[in-house]
């Protein structure tokens, strides 16, 4: 058998404990090429670009 909890936790506490468990908001950014909003560190997935070097090569091509 392991260990068992010998008092209950109050929500108060709980909820102390859980305080940082929220979600963070994504950071977007405007792509230098085609100024559409993607997350930071990430490819481009309308352009396909990541910091002036294509990556993904996409059938449709940006504006």
């Amino acid at each position: 058998m392991g260990a068992q909890p010998k008092k209950k936790i109050s929500r108060s506490r709980k909820g102390k404990r859980r305080a940082h468990w929220h979600n963070l908001s994504v950071h977007l950014i405007a792509c230098p090429r085609c100024s559409q909003p993607v997350p930071s560190h990430t490819v481009c997935s309308f352009c396909g670009y990541y910091r002036g070097q294509e990556v993904l090569e996409l059938d449709t091509p940006a504006t």
